[in-house]
């Protein structure tokens, strides 16, 4: 199996469904040796199968990304298999969403300990795996976090954060031949907005000048690129994949 990722170890957080799922599909299609990090073992799982019996290569290793203890197990295993990583996709997220005046507590902890902290937990331990031969490390943002949005502070806030650290990892690490990047995904058709009632979502195409929801596909395959030699000259650069939203 050949492909422009082809033998790249890649780490892929958060691939059990939705943009995590179709990346990981993604990087095997391309002949990446992909692993994925997540805490629903039994949806990864059945992903992990579909590729193998494709001839892919595919593993699934529990992680809780806001944990350090399962950062440090997940990230001394991969070394210990296979003694290198190439890409890290930090994809894993949660949404708690509610006003500030209502907003608890734990709800704001929970949301910046898995889409903030996670984040700088796995990239902190990826990018020493990385320095010896470089690396790739990409960081999933949002399009909120460039102009906020109603009943999600805390999400706002961890995925602001993320394209601080973006910048600054790319000024850290450059010197060491690792890229990062992270991607702003629009409106995507995910379980986070499965839930949406049909009004609300015809509310949201209206603001998007491609008139229609993102596909998972649609991030992952950027994600690709950027994980790709054909991106060796992008760090510290925040992508929009949101069919015009923003613009």
């Amino acid at each position: 199996m050949g492909g422009r990722l082809y033998g790249k170890v890649s780490v892929i957080t958060g691939g059990a469904s939705g943009i995590g799922k179709a990346t990981f599909l993604k990087f095997a299609a391309q002949g990446a040796i992909v692993i994925i990090g997540d805490v629903e073992k039994a949806a990864v799982k059945a992903v992990v199968k579909e590729i193998t019996e494709k001839g892919g290569e595919a593993f699934f290793m529990p992680l809780d990304v806001a944990s350090s203890k399962s950062v440090n197990r997940f990230f001394d295993q991969i070394q210990t298999d296979f003694e290198k990583l190439d890409i890290l996709v930090n994809n894993a997220g949660i949404v708690r969403d509610s006003t500030l005046k209502k907003l608890s507590e734990q709800d704001f902890d929970k949301v910046i300990a898995v889409n903030l902290k996670g984040v700088y937990l796995c990239a902190q331990r990826a990018s020493e795996l990385m320095k010896k031969d470089g690396g790739v490390i990409l960081n999933a943002s949002s399009v909120v976090a460039h102009y906020g949005n109603f009943g999600q502070t805390n999400y706002v806030a961890a995925k602001s954060g993320v394209i601080g650290m973006t910048k600054v990892w790319a000024r850290e690490l450059g010197k060491y031949n690792i890229r990062v990047n992270a991607v702003a995904p629009g409106f995507i058709q995910t379980e986070m907005i499965g839930s949406v009632p049909e009004k609300v979502l015809n509310q949201m195409k209206e603001k998007i000048y491609l008139n229609r929801i993102g596909k998972p596909e649609d991030v992952a395959n950027l994600y690709c690129f950027l994980a790709s030699d054909e991106a060796a000259y992008i760090t510290g650069a925040v992508f929009n994949v949101d069919g015009g939203m923003t613009v």
